[in-house]
């Protein structure tokens, strides 16, 4: 019983630990393409 408990426990923080990486990845594309994009949306304005 307690063997499950821990398996269920690991499987957790693995999850939470992959969501913690897309996380992080995803801050630094949206870092480094930010202003990119801000810059787009600038020129979109700028049209209208």
């Amino acid at each position: 019983m307690l063997n499950m408990k821990r398996m269920a426990g690991q499987g957790l923080v693995e999850y939470a630990l992959i969501l913690v990486l897309v996380a992080v990845v995803v801050i630094v594309i949206l870092a480094l393409l930010g202003p990119a994009i801000g810059n787009v949306f600038s020129e979109i304005i700028k049209g209208i």
